[in-house]
């Protein structure tokens, strides 16, 4: 039952997000894209870390981050550190897409904090957060 209930809303989350990009002219990311940019967000990740963190293989995350280098959103580039490496760089469409995302999340707290009424939304928060933290 606890995981119905933090799918749903989650999934509300998500679909703003959507809504958003497509109407601010980024209508060619699905969520399969858009789960990339999540927090932490890719930049300056090595695209192994990043499948790891997202719970992909690293053939989904490539191929994923290829069709986002195709369609403008961010560059792989050489890691300064390890030559056989490479780093995710966000361009500034990419950027744009992860403020986009960020401003959608935002509206969201918004309108559950106007719901649950500022300190119920606190608590929320606060349980969510001792929820992430190491046990």
């Amino acid at each position: 039952m606890i995981g119905a209930l933090l799918r749903i809303p989650w999934e509300g989350v998500v679909r703003r997000m959507l809504e958003r990009l497509h109407a601010e002219g980024f209508d060619d990311l699905d969520m399969a894209h858009v789960n990339l940019f999540l927090y932490p967000g890719p930049q300056g990740a090595r695209p192994s870390e990043l499948a790891a963190q997202r719970g992909v293989s690293k053939q989904a995350a490539n191929y994923l981050l290829g069709q986002l280098e195709a369609l403008g959103y961010l560059e792989r580039r050489p890691d300064t550190g390890d030559g056989r490496s490479k780093r995710i760089a966000l361009t500034d469409r990419g950027r744009r897409a992860a403020y986009t995302i960020r401003d959608a999340v935002r509206d969201v707290e918004r309108d559950w904090q106007a719901q649950l009424g500022q300190d119920r939304f606190a608590q929320l928060k606060a349980l969510l957060l001792e929820l992430n933290q190491p046990a």
